[in-house]
């Protein structure tokens, strides 16, 4: 069982990352990369379900933790039936989002009730998941940084006429800010998980959980800010110069978020 809830959290983190990168780049690789993965997150609590069946001779809906199940079950079909039928990528991903909370909470729930010697264990992983997720989110959000950097460098060198030799290692400008927009589509959704991942460990740990930790809202704050950055790139239709110094600011809270919120924070090192 304990190994089934972590590859069908694991199949579902990875659908969930390539339907964000299809909704912002509109990448159709990314978007059968994410149905198929899903599909086979459906197929697996299917199996599950049906197994359940038998067991029980009954609908597995009794008990709020069943229910969880069952929900989350229907919210991946309806997100499939959405997937192939329509081309509604906003409804896909916000129900894919919604689904991927409810399967976690199933899931620390029912570890609680049936892994009764390794619940302790698969609490701690899914604190690693939550560390781990987190930290690989502020990789992407630093090479989003360093090209920005490399971004404002090239165009003082451009802008000056000076340092010719360099630029070719550089690249353009064009290509420096795809880069570091990439960077970015993929550094949220994974931040966004780490998040949800940290929510699910209080709540399974019987840690006192603080809403207004300063680490808890910087990172959501974090959070905002980079949705706000793809907001400007994607609607308002800013790029370049000015969307690249918004990046650079973006990394500096970043940096206050990683480093002082967390020595003033009175939740993550407490417990």
């Amino acid at each position: 069982m304990k190994l089934f809830y972590e590859g069908i959290l694991l199949m579902y983190a990875f659908s969930l990352i390539g339907y964000f990168i299809d909704f912002i780049q509109h990448n159709r690789k990314a978007k059968q990369f994410a149905f198929w993965f899903l599909c086979m997150v459906w197929i697996m609590q299917t199996v599950f379900l049906c197994k359940q069946m038998i067991v029980h001779q009954a609908f597995p809906i009794g008990t709020l933790t069943d229910s969880l199940f069952i929900y989350s079950w229907i919210l991946i079909a309806f997100s499939l039936i959405i997937n192939r039928l329509f081309r509604i990528h906003f409804i896909v991903l916000f129900t894919n989002i919604f689904g991927f909370l409810i399967l976690l909470l199933y899931t620390v729930t029912a570890a609680r009730e049936q892994m009764n010697t390794s619940v302790v264990n698969f609490v701690n992983e899914i604190l690693v998941a939550h560390i781990a997720a987190a930290i690989i989110s502020y990789g992407f959000f630093t090479l989003a940084f360093i090209f920005s950097v490399m971004y404002m460098l090239q165009y003082r060198l451009l802008k000056g006429k000076k340092g010719w030799r360099w630029l070719k290692r550089f690249g353009n400008l064009a290509q420096l800010d795809q880069l570091s927009f990439q960077a970015i589509t993929i550094g949220v959704p994974m931040l966004l998980i780490g998040l949800l991942l940290g929510l699910a460990w209080a709540y399974d740990s019987g840690a006192v959980f603080y809403w207004f930790d300063l680490k808890t809202i910087g990172s959501i704050f974090v959070l905002f800010v980079y949705v706000f950055y793809l907001i400007l790139r994607l609607v308002s239709g800013y790029y370049g110069k000015s969307l690249v110094i918004f990046n650079i600011a973006a990394f500096l809270i970043l940096l206050v978020n990683f480093f002082l919120f967390s020595v003033l924070s009175n939740f993550h090192f407490s417990v």
